[in-house]
């Protein structure tokens, strides 16, 4: 049975209200982003599911804009090209979906977002391990404890709850934070 509409509120409020301890992390996450952006680098989103359309939706507020019009900035979503995850999926497999994504677009001084509610999605976790090879910078948007992605992370952002939606909506809520900062700390 799911609950009604005001406990649904009250948990994101209860979740919301615990936020406020993330921020130096947050802060952290944003000073990469940017770096990587000012020299030259771009922005990799993975993740599955809900967290791919989060990939989807990040990406596009760098490449479009947040709130005011600015110059686009170089990021993308590593879930939404249909003919690449097929292909990788069966020629090689599923777990390697993003990883040789990662490998054939990612240079050194990028960042991956890797997102994962739960921070234990095989294939995200292979990303993460050809990142840190590349030497491309890895910034999770993660929940529960963090997972196995916690310590692959240079910056790990653990929302801490154990429901996947009020996760999701922290790690939105946090990206557009993280948009909001990057422009601001490149001047846009």
């Amino acid at each position: 049975m799911s609950l009604p509409f005001a406990q649904h509120l009250a948990q994101h409020r209860e979740l919301f209200a615990r936020l406020d301890s993330m921020a130096p992390d947050v802060a952290r996450a944003a000073q990469r982003l940017s770096d990587a952006l000012r020299n030259g680098g771009k922005l990799m989103f993975c993740g599955n599911g809900g967290s791919a359309a989060d990939s989807q939706h990040l990406a596009s507020e760098f490449t479009g804009r947040f709130v005011d019009d600015r110059r686009p900035l170089a990021a993308l979503a590593l879930s939404t090209d249909s003919s690449a995850l097929t292909c990788i999926a069966n020629d090689y497999a599923f777990d390697q979906v993003f990883e040789r994504q990662l490998r054939g677009l990612g240079r050194a001084g990028d960042v991956l977002v890797a997102i994962s509610t739960s921070g234990k999605s095989a294939n995200v976790l292979r990303a993460v391990h050809a990142a840190r090879e590349l030497g491309i910078g890895v910034v999770g948007l993660l929940g529960r404890d963090g997972g196995p992605l916690k310590p692959l992370c240079d910056v790990p952002l653990v929302v801490p709850s154990d429901t996947t939606a009020r996760i999701q909506e922290a790690h939105i809520f946090i990206g557009h934070t993280l948009c909001a900062m990057v422009e601001e700390a490149l001047g846009l």
